[in-house]
């Protein structure tokens, strides 16, 4: 039967995020090795998010918001605002560093953050490309709207859709809206699935499961259930063969290589960031 893993609530300098991967009984969905609900968090005039310029390798990073507003800055140069419905796909690869704040204006008011933030691991041999990043428009994404069901994807290939955001395994990321009494269908039967309501109920299997629970569907769970109308994530992927080492912001299938990135943060020779190279987050050891 499917089955909940459980969040941990974690205080990123007065963000308060519900961590659900990596769990300890579940590192990785899919590729998806990482898995963040931010807020929902409200925030008086004068603070907000600020999360310091820090490095990353082999992994994707994926912000998706319901509520608020991020400015991204990395080091390829990249300068710009995630709002909601979009999506900002930056892989790390060989190594990027980048920094979540925001704009003057935002900043300048009480204002409001919500949304998710996840890496996907790269497959072994493609770790170590050179890094990227896309930032799509919600308008760009693949829509469907069919009895009592509106959804979105974000990334991948599911229900006849294909995302324009480029990925590098088998997977899938869907925003989905349903009313009372509908039903979906696992988006594909043999790859391991998540879905995180966050709004309304859903049943699996004759279990119901509602907002804020992530729930791990069981090879057998082909069908989910609405039965109180709300919004819903499912995700999901392509099992990896092996799953890669995660040391704080660093995701390598070999030991050595996160050693050396470490020794690389330390050292300053990872890229700044254009801009915002004042300040920095220290290695966690």
């Amino acid at each position: 039967m499917a089955n909940v893993l459980k969040a941990i609530t974690h205080d990123l300098g007065g963000l308060y995020v519900k961590r659900v991967l990596p769990h300890q009984e579940k590192k990785m969905v899919g590729p998806f090795i990482f898995f963040d609900q931010m807020g929902p968090n409200d925030f008086p005039a004068g603070q907000g998010i600020n999360v310091r310029p820090h490095p990353h390798i082999g992994l994707s990073t994926l912000t998706y918001l319901f509520e608020g507003s991020i400015l991204h800055r990395d080091s390829l140069g990249n300068n710009l605002e995630i709002h909601p419905g979009d999506v900002n796909w930056m892989t790390a690869g060989k190594g990027i560093t980048h920094s979540e704040r925001e704009t003057l204006e935002v900043r300048a008011n009480k204002h409001t953050i919500n949304g998710l933030q996840c890496w996907i691991a790269l497959p072994e041999h493609m770790a170590e490309i050179e890094p990227a990043f896309a930032h799509v428009k919600k308008h760009e994404l693949p829509h469907l709207t069919q009895e009592g069901v509106m959804m979105r994807l974000i990334v991948g290939d599911a229900y006849g859709m294909s995302s324009p955001v480029k990925t590098y395994s088998p997977m899938f990321y869907i925003d989905i809206v349903a009313s009372e009494g509908s039903t979906l269908s696992r988006p594909h039967p043999n790859h391991e699935t998540a879905v995180f309501p966050t709004s309304g109920k859903i049943d699996i299997n004759g279990t119901q499961y509602g907002a804020g629970e992530f729930v791990l569907l069981d090879d057998n769970d082909t069908d989910i259930k609405v039965i109180e109308g709300g919004r819903f994530i499912v995700l999901g992927g392509e099992k990896f063969a092996h799953t890669p080492h995660l040391h704080w912001n660093f995701v390598s299938f070999s030991k050595a290589r996160i050693e050396q990135a470490k020794d690389d943060w330390e050292n300053d020779r990872f890229p700044t960031v254009p801009g915002d190279d004042k300040e920095f987050i220290p290695l966690k050891k």
